[in-house]
């Protein structure tokens, strides 16, 4: 494929470059892609599912065939190394995958889902509304055992929707690709699945949470290493701060 091939640009961060311009566009200027749509999602940790389920709707209603998504994170710019609860966890990296228009869907369903009363659970309190003081910078914050018990059962309630929605047993998906957030998650949710641990992607050990970028960039580790085949059933699922949640049901 070459850059103009592309037809949409849709960029997944929490650490964007700038306020403004979106990160999408500065992309499309370096990688030379025509004047085609960009558009940056904010969703934090879920940010890719969202990317991933507004790229699917294009593709579905011919908006665009061939759309580009991306989840990247720098969040090592708003972490405290001050802060030990925080600043052990966290990485910076970068996914992406470009879409294409098949009689076979291979996004078969997706579900998204947030509550912004939790906000206080997990942020980072600054921006446009609210600057840091002189000297200060944005920092995250998070408080991790309450984040734990929400991100556990709005997981659990997610994973019965799709199996229920889309005929499953447990049991029945190949691969599991979660979001990296920590190990106790990540068990729990399999458990709930029925999935064995060997049949889990786990990258966290590697590349902690890096947010937005941590689903594709499992994804992308599993294909390239080989576990991933085509015509694998995977399921890709994300929790975030907001809180955002979602998960993608894929054939390979």
């Amino acid at each position: 494929m070459e850059p103009k091939d592309i037809e949409f640009i849709i960029f997944a961060t929490l650490s964007p470059d700038h306020h403004f311009p979106g990160t999408g566009c500065t992309l499309q200027k370096k990688l030379g892609i025509p004047e085609v749509g960009c558009l940056d999602v904010r969703n934090q940790c879920s940010g890719f599912i969202y990317a991933l389920t507004i790229a699917d709707q294009f593709v579905r209603t011919g908006l665009a065939r061939r759309p580009l998504v991306i989840g990247a994170e720098t969040m090592s710019r708003i972490i405290d190394w001050t802060d030990r609860e925080t600043c052990v966890l966290f990485g910076d990296g970068a996914g992406a995958v470009i879409l294409d228009a098949a009689e076979e869907p291979g996004i078969i369903y997706s579900s998204l889902g947030a509550d912004g009363r939790y906000r206080k659970l997990l942020e980072a309190d600054s921006g446009i509304s609210k600057a840091p003081g002189r000297g200060e910078k944005t920092a995250l914050r998070m408080k991790g055992n309450e984040v734990f018990k929400v991100a556990v059962r709005t997981l659990e309630s997610m994973v019965d929707d799709v199996i229920e929605k889309n005929d499953l047993t447990q049991g029945e998906i190949d691969w599991f690709v979660p979001h990296q957030a920590n190990l106790r998650i990540i068990s729990a949710t399999a458990k709930r699945l029925k999935i064995p641990m060997e049949r889990v992607v786990l990258t966290v050990a590697e590349h902690g949470n890096t947010s937005a970028a941590s689903v594709p960039m499992a994804l992308d580790t599993a294909i390239r290493d080989g576990r991933i085949q085509r015509g694998d059933l995977l399921l890709l699922e994300a929790f975030g701060g907001g809180f955002t949640w979602g998960a993608s049901l894929i054939r390979y």
